[in-house]
């Protein structure tokens, strides 16, 4: 059986069913949480199911690098890291917008669909953590994986500080920290891909 490559099309089916799931995990929680977001006023919600959304796009630009030519993963994966900072970006825009006009955030909500998410995206790590030293753009899953659960536990924090403090401040600071995880995460993300096309371009 030397040279069929079977172990490699094995990995690749491994990989594509993880990403699958995490596809869909992502997809329902960003419907979820941008719903919940909007309804409570909630910054820090909003900014996470952008973070979902943008997630779940890296993982289906994941499902299209699998198999495919390590030079098409290294641009996958340095596409989905500019497209987390611009959503970042403008989620850093609303947080501003909304410092400025006001809102007044529903701390039982956050907390709540904040502990879903949590639940949501530990399942997501648990799922990719034996990826976690792969190829670049499951190394790039594996990161957004674990700063959204990072994320998850400021939410549950900021929605308790909300409800004892009465103020929108925790709200707004937990948003603008998610904010500043995405964009690093997506900042990383690029330098993992600038260090990997270096390595292709200089191997014999």
């Amino acid at each position: 059986m030397a040279g069929c490559e079977c172990e490699i099309e094995i990995k690749d089916r491994s990989q594509r069913k993880v990403l699958i799931v995490l596809l869909f995990i992502n997809a329902v929680m960003f419907l979820v949480e941008i719903g919940v977001g909007l309804i409570s006023e909630s910054t820090a919600l909003i900014a996470d199911s952008i973070d979902m959304l943008a997630d779940a796009m890296v993982y289906g630009i994941g499902l299209y690098a699998v198999a495919r030519a390590p030079l098409i993963k290294v641009r996958a994966a340095r596409w989905s890291g500019m497209f987390q900072i611009l959503l970042g970006v403008g989620v850093g825009a609303d947080i501003v917008r909304r410092l400025v006009t006001g809102s007044g955030p529903v701390s039982l909500l956050m907390i709540g669909v904040g502990l879903a998410a949590l639940v949501a995206n530990v399942i997501c790590l648990a799922l990719i953590a034996k990826h976690r030293s792969g190829e670049v753009h499951m190394r790039a899953s594996w990161i957004f994986s674990k700063n959204d659960v990072i994320a998850n536990v400021g939410i549950i924090a900021a929605g308790i500080l909300v409800y004892f403090l009465e103020s929108n401040l925790p709200d707004l600071i937990i948003g603008a920290a998610i904010v500043a995880i995405v964009v690093r995460g997506g900042m990383h993300i690029i330098r993992e891909a600038d260090s990997e096309q270096k390595l292709l371009n200089y191997s014999p």
